[in-house]
């Protein structure tokens, strides 16, 4: 039984998930390597709020460094501080959600 809004059972939801996530590779191919680790590390450090809490009268703690142009788009601007802001986890996983709908029908959303 598929519950509804959704597109698969939980079993194949998994299958699906699975399959996805080998497609992917892994997070150094991605652009996520030593080098990212060390510019991401030093970028909380200087940048420690998240910026979207900031815009809603918010003190939260980034956690997450976020390319504001992605790195499949834009692989030069991999390690470019221009391209990152400082973000909360909460703030990543919408952001992120967001910009994937269009992998399941939608069309790929501005950044």
């Amino acid at each position: 039984m598929v519950a509804r809004g959704d597109r698969y059972c939980q079993e194949h939801k998994q299958l699906v998930r699975r399959i996805d996530d080998s497609r992917r590779g892994s997070a150094s191919r991605r652009g996520y390597d030593a080098t990212w680790r060390r510019a991401r590390a030093a970028y909380l450090a200087a940048n420690p709020l998240c910026v979207m809490c900031q815009e809603e009268g918010r003190l939260t703690p980034a956690t997450v460094v976020d390319h504001i142009v992605a790195i499949a788009d834009a692989p030069e601007r991999r390690l470019d501080p221009s391209n990152f802001r400082a973000l909360c986890k909460r703030h990543h996983d919408q952001r992120t959600a967001r910009e994937q709908a269009w992998g399941r029908g939608g069309q790929r959303s501005a950044r």
